[in-house]
């Protein structure tokens, strides 16, 4: 049922780029992750780079003043040079903060690195200092010819393409834009004390879809900013694909198969929530697809697999219960009696199983009162389906945050 993945391997480089201060600085740091965009196969059109910088802004959410950055060529049968690479903290547009910018070197101080197929590899460390929740721009040279085949289509955040080696510049006049996330897999920060790292598992509705673009509108984003304000040592990172299933490929590798790489293998990841569901009862009838229909019976096998995996590795696994979703007009056969009883059922195996760590009544918040099988209208960013930025925000909001103790 869960298609068997070519495995990825991954290189930590873990030389410290910073003068020693004292014997802490010269000590192993604590990685914590602090920012993720799940890697995919590419979705066209597809983004060539040839002699070009590509710079793109990151909303992390727990702060620092030490960093490293995770690239992938997972989805690539060829080797991929990375020219030059650096981060700075974003001002406006492609702009850069005028004295933050940073050269990156991997494998101990190179300049360039070459990341094999199907890999990803961990820049050096790098001194900036980020706020929580604050934004920071990445910048990568791609001096050959090279289709970019591993991106996370559904960024919701613009991206500045510009021509030739120019990762150090202050602005980007004149670059192209596009809107998917290239060749960038995560950011991790150095931590002195122990902190939590939640991980947002799920398709659409925890990639944001339906929010704001550019706004950080995502819950997972109304959530790091209740806990930066509560001054709670939390990161929340978020491992949500766009049409993401839990038993079979779509969009992405399904949830079982890459629980191990967006979850498992987040620096220092304490809890994941998992809100994932909706497309394996929708997508079979809305894309014509009636081998790939799922019984409540194996989504709960599926979601077994998950607390299994995240217990032998001491993290809580936290379930989300899935919302309404009405009829959508662009996805004729998506919504059925069929689909929306299995959504239900699933719902309340989530609430009564007693299965989880704990549970996010997300199908509470933001069904209408008047209808419980629709979206609250307040909520519907349009498609019946996602919500708005209102409704991200009521989902953060019903996050009982000692959850997450």
């Amino acid at each position: 049922m869960v298609g068997i993945r070519r495995a990825f391997c991954g290189l930590g480089l873990l030389l410290a780029l910073l003068p020693a201060v004292g014997n802490a600085a010269t000590a192993e740091p604590a990685w914590a992750a602090t920012w993720q965009a799940s890697p995919e196969p590419p979705r066209a059109p597809v983004v060539t780079l040839n002699n070009q910088t590509v710079r793109q802004t990151v909303r992390i959410s727990l702060g620092g003043s030490r960093f490293r950055v995770r690239l992938s060529n997972e989805f690539n049968d060829n080797p991929l040079r990375i020219g030059a690479a650096h981060v700075a903290l974003a001002a406006a547009d492609s702009s850069i903060q005028l004295g933050s910018d940073r050269a990156l070197t991997f494998g101990g101080g190179e300049r360039e690195v070459v990341i094999p197929p199907h890999a990803y590899v961990y820049s050096d460390p790098v001194a900036v200092n980020v706020p929580a929740n604050g934004l920071l721009a990445v910048s990568l040279y791609v001096p050959g010819n090279e289709k970019v085949v591993t991106e996370h289509f559904f960024a919701l955040q613009t991206a500045w393409i510009a021509p030739k080696d120019v990762t150090g510049a202050t602005t980007l006049p004149g670059a192209t834009t596009v809107t998917k996330r290239l060749l960038l897999a995560g950011v991790d920060v150095a931590v002195t004390r122990k902190s939590r790292v939640v991980v947002a598992l799920g398709d659409s509705l925890t990639g944001g879809f339906g929010s704001t673009a550019d706004a950080n509108h995502r819950w997972t984003d109304y959530l790091a900013d209740r806990l930066a304000a509560k001054k709670l040592p939390t990161a929340v990172v978020n491992a949500g694909i766009g049409g993401n299933r839990l038993l079979h490929d779509f969009i992405g590798p399904n949830a079982v198969s890459r629980f191990d790489r967006d979850v498992l293998t987040q620096s220092g990841v304490t809890h994941v929530v998992v809100l994932i569901g909706s497309n394996d009862f929708g997508l079979p009838g809305g894309r014509k697809l009636p081998q790939e229909e799922v019984t409540l019976e194996e989504m709960v096998a599926g979601f077994r697999q998950l607390i299994t995996r995240a217990h032998a590795r001491g993290v809580k696994i936290i379930a989300a219960t899935l919302p309404p979703f009405g009829a959508i007009p662009e996805r004729p056969g998506y919504y059925s009696e069929q689909s929306v009883a299995k959504r239900v059922a699933l719902n309340q195996w989530i609430r009564t199983g007693k299965e989880f760590d704990g549970v996010i009544d997300f199908e509470a918040v933001l069904r209408d009162p008047q209808d419980p099988t629709l979206l609250l209208g307040a909520y519907d960013s349009g498609d019946h389906l996602n919500p708005n930025d209102a409704g991200y925000k009521a989902m953060a909001d019903a996050v009982d945050l000692k959850l997450l103790d």
